[in-house]
């Protein structure tokens, strides 16, 4: 997973980046319909990460598979940075 990492980071952080502008945007939830969609974008990463640390999906698309999960994280991370920053603005 390592190797991985080391060879798609531009990729990883280019998704956090855009995650973080995404929820500097549009902000946290704050219906149901959002908290709905966020916990099936957060089902489906721990499905994807599941899947990923089980090996169960072997050769090239195994490492579809590691690369989604990564790239989902790193954009979800990055939304909730994005959106966690932007509320704190809004306070301040």
């Amino acid at each position: 997973m390592m190797i991985l990492v080391s060879g798609l980071w531009p990729g990883l952080a280019g998704a956090l980046l855009l995650g973080a502008c995404i929820g500097a945007i549009m902000g946290l939830p704050r219906e149901r319909f959002g908290f709905i969609s966020a916990g099936i974008s957060f089902a489906m990463l721990a499905i994807l990460a599941g899947i990923a640390l089980l090996q169960t999906v072997p050769g090239l698309a195994g490492l579809w598979v590691e690369t989604a999960s990564l790239m989902l994280g790193a954009y979800l991370l990055g939304c909730l940075v994005g959106g966690a920053g932007q509320m704190v603005a809004k306070r301040g």
